[in-house]
């Protein structure tokens, strides 16, 4: 089970990146529970998250510099084969992989409808999925890897749409 501190980055699935703000301790139904209070970087939302459940809601911390250079490698594999269903079920298909939280599947939803959007128009939800992966694995990338590193790999700037200008 991972403990996290007030201050830690974590990641909520479906959510992205976001900040322990606080450890918290409530009385419900006359027990007390502990919660974790987490802030979400790109929405503010906030998440109160039980300490005990942590692991099972996906509650993880952020990814290591070496688990980085896994996700850029699957960004980078341009070479893949997208399944020809119809764009419904390919959607399904990406959501799930989304609320799984594995930064790994994240990477490969993005990927994927990179490479499909190059060969035809996406559907409005399967471009908002892209936005949604994006955002996610962006927020994460950008705290276990510096934004310079990410801009001076081509292939992965221009799926994130980084110019080299802006740091």
């Amino acid at each position: 089970m991972v403990e996290f501190k007030v201050g830690d980055n974590a990641v909520y699935p479906g959510h992205g990146v976001g900040k322990v703000a606080a450890i918290e301790t409530k009385e419900i139904c006359g027990n007390e529970h502990t919660f974790y209070s987490i802030k979400i970087a790109d929405s503010g939302m906030k998440i109160m998250v039980p300490k005990t459940n942590a692991n099972s809601v996906g509650l993880r911390p952020i990814i290591s510099k070496s688990e980085a250079g896994k996700v850029l490698g699957i960004l980078k594999e341009t070479k893949v084969k997208i399944d020809n269903q119809t764009w419904n079920r390919r959607f399904r298909e990406y959501t799930e992989k989304i609320k799984t939280g594995s930064v790994y599947e994240i990477a490969e939803v993005l990927r994927d409808l990179y490479v499909l959007k190059a060969e035809k128009e996406l559907s409005f939800g399967e471009r908002k999925m892209l936005d949604n992966a994006k955002n996610l694995l962006l927020s994460e990338l950008s705290i276990a890897t510096s934004k310079k590193e990410l801009q001076e790999q081509q292939d992965v700037a221009a799926i994130f749409g980084l110019q080299e200008t802006s740091v």
